[in-house]
Parts: C-alpha cells; structure tokens; sequence
C-alpha cells in the first residue's frame, strides 16, 4: 500500500500525507461479524481516569478477527480485504467452504480469489496457518501463539513479521520484529508470511486534528506547568525540569524505567533480549 501526498492548500494540509488504500477492494464490513465497541475516555469503574489523553473520536465497530484459525482442513476464499479502524493492520474477510466466514490478517501479497487453508497438512505460503512444527526453519510468520490454542498474541502490526530461527524438542525459537529471540512451544500456530500495509508508519499526521478524530486528546508538558501540578513545573522562563530524570505528574520516575518483572515465568524462554543482552 502506497502513501498520497495532498495539495497544500491549507497549512496543515502541506505536508500532510495520508494511505492511499490500494490493497483495499471491500468498503463495507461483514456485519455478522461486528460487535459493539464501547468507549471509557481511559476511564475505569470508579469514572476515575486510569489512562491519560484518551477520549472523543470516531465512532467504530469492533471487527470480530479469527486469531485462533483452528478450522482445520477446510478451504477458504479470500473475499475481500478491508480496513480496520482497530488496529494498523489490514483484514481479510475469508468465506469457508461450509459456508462460515471469517476475518484474519491480511499478510502482503493476499489477493481476493486466493484459497488459504489452516492445519498441519496446509502449504506454506502467506494467509495459511499451521503449527510452527510443520514451518520450515526460516520461514517469515506473524500472529504467533505464546500457548497452545490461546490464538495468535505477538506480531500482529502492520508490516511486521518474525522468522522462525531454530526447532528443538519442545520448542521453537523466534526472532521477533524487535530483535529478542524467543522460544514457544513447537505446537503453537502461526500465520505465513509478512503483514501487510507495510507503509503505515510513513504516514504523517499534519493536524492536530486528525489525531482528535482517532480518539487522543492533547499531551501538555510537565515543564510548562506551575509546581503543584507537576514536578517538572516552575522556574524562570524556559528551565530545566531541575529533577536527576524524567517524572510522571505522580513523582514516579518516567521514560527508561523498567517495568518488567525479574522474577516473571517466561524470563526463561527468552534467549536474548531486544538490546542485545541475554536474561540472567
């Protein structure tokens, strides 16, 4: 999918640039598999606000995305694919020959006509699913299991994609988009091939109000408020934040913090970490 460039006949509209939805062929959504999407403004229970700088937007439907593909052995046609307000990536909407449809992922390259086909007896080529043991070693998958069944949790953004480095025993080992290598289980499913809408992260904004419409609402600094509303707040003019680091307005050290627990299970299946360094 290519990026459009508009003419600048506004300010914000000169260097405002947008996707221009080539790999799209289907406008309207399956509405079978729809659900309701209720909005919080990044409020909790309490109506107490639990995540900064979420609220207003578009209005959208939840597209119902078969992560799991464990409709084994049963062909299925590509009949479309369409946008997904939810999420960077593409969809796919698939028609099985029993009659069900489906929407997945859909990798580059997936064209309306084509057959995909989930199970361990299915071809390795993009759209189909099958447990990492049937994969070949090198292969590039995406929407990976991290448990047997689960469905798919890691490597579900827009051109993203992790090769399958090794298999032994029990497990298979990943290189996942950030770098870490990883081990599963060798009975989980993934996805062939590379997400597609590759392009997205090329896309600029322009407007403050486009970024309104997907539902953020404004960050302010902590530097240009009065002391009592954050720590990095007063001064003279324009200052430093006059801390030793970055804080949240809660006084809790921010940006480069390391919030992952030492002791969490899954340290173990982690060969190397995304900054190069091995788990102790």
């Amino acid at each position: 999918m290519g990026i459009k460039k508009y003419n600048p006949y506004t300010p914000s509209r000169r260097n405002m640039t947008g996707s221009d939805f080539s790999e799209i062929t289907k406008s309207a959504p399956e509405k079978s598999l729809l659900a309701k999407k209720e909005k919080t403004a990044g409020r909790n229970n309490q109506g107490k606000i639990t995540v900064r700088h979420h609220g207003g937007g578009n209005r959208q439907k939840y597209r119902i995305v078969d992560f799991k593909r464990n409709k084994d052995d049963i062909p299925a046609k590509v009949v479309g694919i369409e946008y997904d307000p939810n999420r960077t990536a593409n969809i796919a909407l698939i028609a099985y020959a029993d009659g069900e449809k489906a929407y997945i992922l859909a990798p580059a390259g997936l064209k309306v006509g084509m057959k995909i086909v989930n199970g361990p007896n299915a071809e390795v080529r993009p759209g189909n699913c099958l447990p990492l043991s049937a994969v070949p070693v090198g292969t590039l998958v995406h929407n990976i299991e991290l448990l047997p069944g689960k469905g798919g949790q890691m490597v579900r953004a827009a051109g993203n994609s992790a090769q399958l480095m090794a298999k032994e025993g029990k497990y298979a080992t990943l290189r996942l988009p950030s770098g870490e290598m990883r081990m599963v289980p060798i009975e989980c499913r993934a996805s062939i091939g590379v997400l597609g809408n590759g392009d997205h992260n090329l896309v600029n904004i322009g407007k403050a109000g486009r970024k309104r419409h997907m539902g953020v609402r404004p960050t302010v600094r902590g530097s240009v408020m009065n002391p009592n509303d954050h720590p990095h707040g007063g001064g003279e003019g324009k200052c430093s934040i006059g801390r030793p680091g970055p804080s949240t307005p809660w006084g809790k050290p921010a940006l480069g913090l390391k919030t992952r627990k030492r002791n969490k299970n899954s340290n173990k299946l982690i060969v190397r970490r995304r900054d190069g360094k091995a788990i102790k």
